[in-house]
């Protein structure tokens, strides 16, 4: 933890580290980065569910105890049916998020090491999850709602509002997750040039809560947004 140092404490602050590519296609970090926290939880979850015991111990209980307190919010929210539906997309959302935050205050992370930096410092990032919410919501709305759906957001004088909505929703999902990550990486670098080994570690400590909390807000909004699509019938 205390060497890390964010790259965007650097001179290409939120600029994205591209590791290969031409004119077409590209890798940067942050997609090295992705895959590689994909690829670890599915491992996680290979071995902690590869042997699965009625009286869960060890790995399959605390990956049980996770997915049950996840569970429980989005069954709150959307109701025990949607909720087994469309829980593991939700809860798998908040853990990627969640290890995304986190691989900032990685020790040497950020340090122009390639394929190793916080994937939701970057505003390309943060965008992709919001368009999947957003495209979520209309498939679900689609498939849930049919023509109460159809009727709320096509067939209604608001269009033109419902159709802005669209717009500012994605753009306050990204913009939030983004702004406070890479706000946090950016004032742990400043703090980490002042005094590197004492001065940052308040922030390490609020950025390790931000960070959860940034990942909760982002599911309970799209879960929102998905229960919204798919109850319609009831408003």
């Amino acid at each position: 933890m205390f060497l890390a140092k964010p790259a965007y404490a650097a001179e290409e602050m939120g600029a994205p580290q591209i590791l290969a590519g031409n004119d077409q296609w590209f890798i940067s970090s942050d997609m090295v980065t992705m895959w590689a926290i994909i690829l670890c939880l599915a491992v996680v979850c290979f071995i902690g569910t590869r042997q699965m015991r009625k009286h869960p111990k060890g790995l399959q209980n605390v990956l049980e105890t996770i997915v049950e307190l996840l569970h429980g919010i989005v069954v709150d929210i959307m109701g025990e049916t949607r909720a087994k539906r469309y829980g593991p997309f939700l809860m798998t959302f908040f853990i990627m998020i969640l290890c995304s935050n986190y691989i900032g205050l990685l020790p040497l992370s950020g340090m122009h090491i390639p394929g190793y930096i916080a994937p939701t410092a970057n505003l390309s990032v943060t965008a992709g999850l919001a368009i999947i919410v957003i495209v979520g919501y209309f498939v679900i709305g689609f498939m849930d709602g049919r023509m109460a759906f159809i009727k709320h957001f096509f067939l209604t004088p608001m269009l033109p509002m419902n159709l802005l909505e669209m717009i500012t929703r994605p753009l306050s999902l990204a913009i939030r997750l983004y702004g406070n990550i890479f706000g946090e990486e950016m004032i742990i670098g400043v703090l980490f040039g002042i005094l590197p080994f004492f001065l940052p570690l308040p922030m390490y400590a609020l950025s390790i809560l931000f960070g959860a909390i940034q990942a909760y807000v982002f599911t309970l909004l799209a879960c929102i947004y998905w229960e919204e699509a798919s109850n319609r019938e009831g408003h």
